[in-house]
């Protein structure tokens, strides 16, 4: 059957799903036919994009949204038309704009609805609404122009400008800081194919289901109450989980002392230094995983998570500005983020990241190949470790 998709206008320079998505930042999207998968903010998203826009289908919405957005009602939308199950490759915009008529965007914004075969499974009939588009708004932070931050950081380093070529499009998330923290409480130690398989299995055993679609099952990341009860760290350990079962359990069981989930977001409204050090009084969570979650969750946009990797590339590709040791020392951890800091500005932690995937070992092609450009296409790939 006709599956439709809908569409926000996004280029690929402004950003590049495929690596966005598989970087180290996120554990749970799933590559689906054409497309990738996860549980965003209750809701269930598929999304693809194509050279001008972000495109993405709601699978499942809560009953509660529903009901609470029914009164945004869409009129006539533009259309893309397509037979082919890869979204990206064949798809036309008839130019007709509506304005979305929501508190948090004023900015006008095409509403293109996508339509595909298949054959296999029906989709539920969902009516598209502000909500939605809203999620991925957030969730991508498409309020920051990402172009102007290259541009920036280009004329400010040298050799991000020569590595950022074939690496346009990376932006930072903006994650839930409950999954945020808890998927990387599981990274010590680990890579992203293992660090995506407890995360999976966390939310199996303690997340609600939320969609069962074309033989995937899709859970709501547990809630902190979850994570804290009773037997919850021996669970863990036959799961596999090993010494980081006791972080989880006992950081969930830290986080419902200072009040509940409320008191991790609140973290967003301290200044960086204050947010993180709060972040390391809990229990698994060192510098590193405090940056990570300040930076993906937090909107603390110069934190820079500094691991070996990340050390590496700083004394390998920096050596000349910054003083090397042999160690990964708390001095030198902090001279790390500061000498980045003082290079690319506010946003020092998204050119981070920029680098850091760049320096993946499963992007190195990207990185040997002629220079792409910003509106080419590019198909995803698997993962390796932040």
């Amino acid at each position: 059957m006709a599956r439709w998709w809908r569409g926000i206008p996004c280029s690929r320079s402004e950003l590049q799903v495929d690596l966005t998505l598989t970087c180290g930042q996120s554990f749970r999207w799933k590559n689906t036919t054409g497309a990738m998968t996860s549980v965003l903010a209750g809701h269930v998203f598929s999304i693809s994009q194509n050279d001008t826009h972000l495109l993405y289908q709601p699978l499942y919405s809560p009953p509660e949204d529903k009901a609470s957005t029914s009164h945004h009602k869409r009129k006539s939308d533009p259309a893309f038309e397509s037979s082919d199950v890869n979204l990206a490759k064949k798809l036309k915009v008839k130019e007709e704009e509506k304005a979305l008529d929501t508190k948090e965007h004023s900015n006008r914004t095409v509403h293109a609805l996508v339509e595909t075969d298949d054959t296999k499974e029906s989709v539920p009939d969902i009516n598209p609404c502000a909500t939605e588009e809203a999620i991925l708004r957030d969730y991508f932070q498409l309020d920051v122009k990402l172009t102007d931050l290259y541009e920036q950081w280009c004329e400010a380093d040298t050799h991000f400008k020569q590595v950022s070529r074939n690496f346009t499009g990376i932006r930072m998330l903006r994650q839930d800081p409950v999954e945020n923290l808890f998927s990387f409480i599981c990274s010590s130690n680990n890579h992203i194919s293992r660090i995506s398989g407890m995360v999976e299995r966390l939310c199996e055993e303690y997340g609600e289901l939320v969609l069962e679609l074309h033989g995937h099952k899709y859970y709501a990341f547990p809630t902190v109450q979850k994570l804290a009860g009773r037997g919850v760290e021996e669970r863990l350990r036959k799961l596999g989980f090993g010494y980081r079962a006791r972080y989880i359990s006992e950081t969930a069981q830290y986080i419902l002392q200072q009040g509940g989930e409320g008191w991790l977001r609140a973290l967003r409204t301290l200044p960086y230094e204050q947010a993180k050090a709060e972040l390391m009084k809990l229990s698994g969570v060192g510098a590193k995983v405090a940056d990570c979650v300040c930076l993906m969750s937090l909107d603390k946009t110069g934190a820079i998570p500094v691991d070996t990797h990340v050390w590496q590339i700083a004394t390998r590709d920096y050596k000349h500005k910054l003083a090397t040791t042999k160690t990964l020392t708390d001095k030198t951890y902090k001279d790390i983020g500061d000498f980045f800091r003082k290079l690319w500005g506010p946003y020092a932690g998204w050119a981070h990241s920029v680098l850091f995937a760049a320096d993946l070992r499963k992007f190195q092609e990207r990185k040997s190949s002629p220079e792409k450009k910003v509106d080419t296409k590019n198909s995803g790939k698997k993962k390796k470790s932040r």
